[in-house]
């Protein structure tokens, strides 16, 4: 139960004063599946109700130790004091441990509850697996509650949460293979696979080194579990943290041909060999041969040189990228770089579920290199995340005045909820007093596609609207994103000029590449953090990695412009609908 805590209503990840609300609910949830009496689940969501509904500050429940709070009780008051100072709540790890993994593991499944969950473990259907199986072979639709079509819309979600299992966020497959490279020291290790590609998650975990097996298996052991070199292949494999690990080695004159045969996606490999072939050559991981003789291949180059291939970056050597044409995309050097990016645009501070400050975000952006900061916090059909009213947005926005009056660069937005209908959260003439608007889908994520479409076609056609946030509502690993033509919404945006944010959360990192590849010449993109925390600010990386993999340019995206510029930018978006 350690993983990033969820919000049960949204499947945001979620922080703070959410992150409380999140334990709690969930702890009713389990108690719910081991039928406990049903006084104890209704205490623990009695109290999530009463947090959701505080606009107190978590430091400030923290020092009274959440004493005095409705439904709040002094036994479930302790266990939060306890959880905000460990991460443990105890009751939840408590009930977690009453219920076989594999059955919390059917949380994963959207559309499942805590009902539908008991009544699965009490049938014997007690994982994924046996989920997708009783779904194929009639068994789950024969449950009482569930149907054939029941059993249809879960099968498709078992898949997906089955398919999520077996890969790791960028952020956290990124941060084991620096760790990896560091024991490999003086191998000259490089990242490769998918993580060198910039692939949104990662199923291998894949590095190469100039070196030998003995060399590589002597610096891994005992930080790497099953640690073996593979039978035939140069390679040596092993588990990081649960997730697969590959490190190929060869020596000095073979390296760039071993790492443009690791690092390639399949379609890349497959060509660049048969390219080989056609020339009466042969790559593989060993080397370059001409019959007996290897070729000296140091670097990749040599490699594309002797096939007669242009070098393109790591980025595009996916077969989405050969099919668009190499031709098309910019070289290396034209590529957006993390340094561009001027400005936040779509943040979160303490006045609705942020950690951090307004003034406190804005610091922190300008240390880390950005010129200005914008404020992007949640509007208040977003109660769950302390949403603003219009009341509080009127206040927030004298703050932000008064910041920029003390010569602290801010420009000053909402992140507003797009309603069932399409409307905003706000009314226009609130909009208008704002320097940008972001707007989001955070409800409502099971309407139909029809529906769901016709809803974000009418906000993104708002003369109002900015930049369209998060456009497809993923969680990786979480949550698809909704039904939707997202076609029809991205030409609606294309029309108005409205800017398609590229969230650079590593949880979301949505716009996904693939598609903002094929719409990177009608589009201009946001590269937006969506930050609750100083930390956050830093992952403005990510996103610049599915930026460069969809080939975009410092021009196609607005943060990229001044403060001045993007100020003027909004103006003329707004003159022109």
């Amino acid at each position: 139960m350690t993983e990033p805590p969820l919000d049960i209503e949204t499947g945001e990840v979620v922080q703070g004063l959410k992150a409380l609300v999140s334990v709690l609910k969930r702890t009713a949830d389990l108690l719910d599946v081991l039928n406990a009496e049903a006084f104890r689940a209704n205490a623990f969501r009695g109290a999530a109700r009463s947090l959701e509904g505080l606009n107190t500050p978590l430091p400030e429940l923290r020092a009274r130790s959440f004493r005095g709070i409705p439904k709040v009780g002094p036994a479930i008051a302790t266990e939060l004091s306890r959880y905000t100072e460990t991460g443990v709540f105890e009751p939840l790890e408590e009930a977690a441990s009453q219920i076989p993994p594999g059955v919390l593991s059917l949380f994963q499944v959207r559309g499942l509850g805590p009902k539908k969950i008991q009544a699965l473990w009490h049938a014997g259907i007690l994982s994924l697996e046996t989920l997708r199986e009783a779904a194929h072979d009639g068994r789950l639709a024969a449950i009482k509650g569930f149907g054939a079509r029941s059993a249809a819309t879960l099968l498709e979600a078992a898949d997906f949460a089955l398919e999520s299992q077996s890969r790791q966020l960028l952020n956290t497959a990124l941060a084991l293979g620096v760790q990896a490279a560091g024991w490999l020291e003086g191998l000259t290790p490089r990242l490769s696979g998918e993580l060198r590609r910039g692939l949104d998650t990662v199923g291998v975990l894949r590095l190469t080194v100039t070196g030998t097996a003995e060399q590589v298996l002597e610096q891994l052991q005992g930080h790497v579990e099953q640690l073996e070199p593979a039978e035939g292949k140069p390679l040596v494999t092993g588990r990081l943290e649960g997730l697969p690990l590959e490190v190929g080695y060869a020596d000095a004159e073979a390296r760039g041909a071993l790492d443009l045969t690791f690092g390639g996606g399949s379609q890349y490999r497959h060509n660049a060999r048969a390219r080989a072939d056609e020339l009466g050559l042969h790559l593989s991981g060993r080397g370059l041969r001409r019959g007996e003789e290897r070729l000296s291949t140091p670097q990749e180059l040599d490699v594309l040189e002797a096939l007669g291939w242009p070098a393109v970056p790591p980025e595009y050597r996916e077969a989405e990228h050969l099919a668009y044409g190499l031709e098309r995309l910019p070289a290396t050097s034209e590529l957006i770089q993390p340094r561009d990016i001027l400005g936040m645009l779509h943040t979160h501070s303490t006045w609705s579920d942020g950690a951090v400050s307004i003034e406190g975000m804005a610091r922190e952006a300008l240390r880390l290199g950005h010129q200005y900061l914008g404020t992007a916090d949640h509007s208040g059909a977003a109660y769950y995340a302390n949403g603003l009213d219009a009341a509080r947005l009127r206040a927030q926005l004298r703050e932000v005045r008064e910041l920029q009056g003390a010569g602290i660069p801010l420009v000053a937005g909402s992140e507003v909820d797009i309603l069932e209908d399409g409307s905003l959260d706000y009314p226009d003439e609130l909009l208008a007093e704002l320097d940008y608007v972001v707007a989001s889908v955070h409800s409502l994520f099971t309407l139909d596609s029809a529906r769901q479409t016709e809803r974000l076609v009418r906000a993104a056609s708002h003369p109002l609207v900015t930049v369209l946030g998060h456009p497809t509502g993923r969680l990786l690993l979480r949550r698809p994103g909704y039904a939707l033509d997202l076609e029809a919404v991205l030409e609606a945006c294309a029309e108005r000029g409205t800017v398609v944010e590229i969230n650079a959360s590593p949880y979301r990192l949505d716009l996904d590449w693939r598609v903002a590849l094929r719409w990177r010449d009608r589009l201009k993109f946001a590269i937006n953090t969506d930050a609750h925390s100083l930390g956050g600010l830093q992952d403005t990386r990510y996103g610049v990695m599915v930026a460069r993999k969809a080939g975009l340019t410092p021009t196609q995206v607005v943060n990229t412009m001044t403060q001045g510029e993007f100020m003027t930018f909004v103006a003329q978006q707004r003159a022109a609908r």
